[in-house]
């Protein structure tokens, strides 16, 4: 992968991101992903956000060497902090970290979102808490993904700002609100395989001396929520 070719968790990404865009790739490691935006014209401007200096340097020397600098900035810092008001971002992506680090980040720096209109997130794990800090926050989820590569089950989520409250559903929160809907073949596989995780964790919880009632109550009512998904993909 390189950012010519991007792979196709990076790419599906990287479709959600509006021509024009001004964006912040949070996280961002060698910055393919918007240097494969500004190399296809699809954003205006963009910045490559790292916290750890080897991957800041990575995406620095990428610019350089695809001759992107004068549409994109590689910057060492934590999270949001990447993003400068003069960069009038309206556009944030985070691919490629677990749900509760992505929310994390957005919870960090509110301030930094002010110009924001659109997230694009993609959570390794952990989607579910993802979805509570986009409700709570006025971010209505537009479209969602599911994709299998290289043996992993990824989920990418598109969020735009608006001005209603947005609520979810136990369900919708937990699977996804559009993926939910659709229920595609990798959707089925991976609640499957969650089933069955959920169940072990529960049949061991059950057999310790004191059993953890809080975590086997959510567990519980997990394995139910997934039940009744997959009794319904079924029909």
């Amino acid at each position: 992968m390189d950012a010519k070719q991007l792979s196709q968790r990076l790419a599906t990404v990287g479709a959600f991101v509006q021509p024009g865009a001004r964006v912040a790739d949070i996280g961002s490691d060698h910055a393919y992903l918007p240097a494969n935006l500004a190399l296809n014209h699809q954003i205006s401007y963009g910045v490559a956000g790292e916290v750890v200096r080897g991957p800041f340097e990575n995406a620095q020397r990428e610019i350089q060497k695809l001759g992107l600098e004068d549409q994109l900035v590689a910057r060492l810092a934590d999270g949001l902090a990447a993003i400068q008001p003069e960069d009038q971002i309206d556009t944030v992506t985070i691919a490629g970290m677990g749900g509760p680090l992505i929310r994390h980040i957005l919870e960090q720096r509110p301030a930094q979102l002010a110009g924001v209109q659109r997230l694009v997130l993609e959570p390794n794990v952990g989607e579910a808490t993802v979805r509570d800090w986009l409700a709570a926050n006025q971010f209505e989820i537009t479209a969602e993904r599911i994709l299998a590569e290289d043996g992993h089950t990824y989920e990418v989520i598109c969020a735009d700002r608006v001005t209603h409250p947005v609520t979810y559903t136990p369900a919708e929160q937990l699977f996804g609100p559009f993926l939910l809907a659709e229920k595609s073949p990798v959707f089925i596989a991976k609640w499957q395989r969650e089933l069955q995780r959920v169940q072990h964790a529960v049949a061991q919880m059950q057999q310790a001396k004191v059993a953890p009632t809080e975590h086997l109550a959510a567990a519980t009512a997990k394995i139910k929520l997934i039940e009744g998904v997959l009794t319904d993909a079924g029909k």
